[in-house]
């Protein structure tokens, strides 16, 4: 039985399986891979390319509704959300096929040696290994930069996902790339290895697990092959004494369900002054409890499932070991009952660093809620995790936010708004959150080989 399976995580129901492909069909898809890149294709005008991102963008933009109801049926992603997904993909590739000619400008360097400058070119065959939270947006963010800049990319999407995964790789070819600049394959993690290790693989693009990161990592460094890692996160949303509470609960709320809860950047440490703790936690936890679960495809849902059976039942064992711990349980803290993969909206407190949850990220409507005497405290618990991927200040105060969000050890901090993303804005994060950064102009350098020309004077 494959393992490429779309199931429907709000009934359980089978959708439709996948075959997986095998070594030969992998091995072929490399070679094709490398052909193109070898070809003017990669290495000859990016005109050819970037229109093939414009094309791509209009395509998403026209099929937009049938995308989003894919994925909200294949991963339970509530239908507006899905649609939200849909729209930055075609941003993104509208964003790079209008700058990344701009981008790839050769840039001069002052020097007394002679007349020197760095030139942009693509680099090879990239891998890119994606999950399953934003099925489309994780897959575009690596297809756009690399696309223009002429690096193909052999992609291998999450295995609950393969309809996405199925449907993206059809909308690219109709847009017109030629066969090799993005293949989707459903293969295994060994058969991910011996593509790395293959030595037309140049880079390699993981968004996904601490294990699974780790894994490729060590794979890539094995084989001398650069590599980006976007990992997990355990983003602080920080409430001080004089921010605007109602838009703060707001956006807390919704960064905490959102997806239900599956999202890198979200929310999920609430750090809180302790002259407003009380005041957030009465709004914050009427927000959260009013959540109401349900279809995703129903307007009228606001609380989606988790993305499969697996994931449910590894949020209830963790949120049963934070207690067992010691952490209290405020409200919530079960799976609903019925058929689906729902959970109850949850807060935690009283979470010590003897906790093992307290350095854990939950992938799921579970917010953990701390309360600070002042600044200093705030920014020594937000620095206190494993983590550095997003997070987010919240007070009328900006210079106290800028100083703030200077002195918080992770890769993006917004000030008076929930962690985002744009397609202008670098993404990525330090610690275990891993390395490397996406999108904007730093996203298509990633993989690139920055050559220096120098002309002696």
């Amino acid at each position: 039985m494959s393992t490429y399976q779309s199931i429907n995580p709000a009934n359980n129901q089978l959708l439709k399986a996948w075959d997986e492909h095998d070594d030969a069909y992998a091995q072929q898809a490399l070679k094709t891979a490398d052909e193109l890149y070898h070809s003017s294709w990669s290495k000859g005008d990016i005109q050819p390319r970037l229109q093939v991102l414009h094309r791509l963008a209009d395509l998403i933009d026209q099929r937009a509704e049938e995308l989003a109801t894919i994925a909200s049926k294949e991963m339970g992603k509530l239908i507006g959300q899905s649609r939200g997904e849909v729209k930055i993909c075609s941003q993104i590739a509208r964003y790079y096929a209008e700058h990344a000619a701009t981008f790839l400008q050769p840039q001069p360097y002052a020097s007394e040696v002679g007349d020197a400058w760095l030139e942009y070119h693509p680099i090879g065959v990239i891998v890119a290994v994606e999950p399953w939270n934003f099925p489309y947006y994780q897959l575009m963010r690596v297809l756009a930069p690399n696309l223009a800049l002429g690096n193909p990319v052999l992609a291998k999407h999450a295995n609950i996902v393969p309809h996405c995964a199925d449907v993206f790789e059809k909308l690219v070819a109709e847009a017109g790339a030629p066969k090799g600049a993005w293949t989707n394959l459903f293969i295994s993690t060994d058969q991910v290895a011996d593509l790395i290790a293959d030595s037309r693989v140049q880079g390699v693009a993981l968004t996904g697990s601490e294990r699974a990161g780790s894994a490729v990592a060590e794979q890539a460094g094995k084989h001398l092959k650069k590599s980006t890692l976007e990992l997990g996160g355990n983003d602080v949303f920080v409430v001080l004494d004089d921010a605007d509470i109602d838009e703060a609960v707001r956006q807390g709320a919704q960064g905490r369900l959102s997806n239900c809860g599956q999202v890198c950047t979200a929310a999920k440490r609430f750090i809180l002054h302790e002259k407003i703790a009380d005041t957030f936690m009465a709004k914050f936890s009427a927000a959260l409890q009013s959540a109401t679960p349900g279809d995703p495809l129903d307007e009228k849902t606001t609380l989606g499932p988790l993305s499969s059976k697996d994931a449910r039942d590894r949020l209830v064992k963790q949120v049963d070991d934070a207690v067992k711990h010691g952490a209290r349980l405020e409200f919530g803290g079960r799976a609903i009952e019925g058929v689906g993969c729902y959970y109850q909206p949850t807060v935690l407190t009283g979470l010590t660093p003897d906790n093992p949850a307290y350095y854990q990220e939950f992938f799921g409507p579970v917010a953990q809620v701390y309360v600070v005497a002042d600044d200093r405290a705030a920014v020594a618990l937000a620095n206190d995790s494993n983590y550095g991927l997003g997070g987010s200040v919240w007070t009328k105060d900006i210079a106290r936010g800028r100083k703030m969000a200077s002195q918080i050890e992770t890769g993006m901090v917004f000030i008076n708004s929930q962690s985002d993303t744009s397609a202008e804005l670098p993404f990525g994060g330090v610690k275990r959150s891993g390395y490397g950064r996406e999108l904007s102009d730093l996203g298509i350098k990633e993989f690139a080989n920055q050559k220096l020309v120098v002309v002696a004077g």
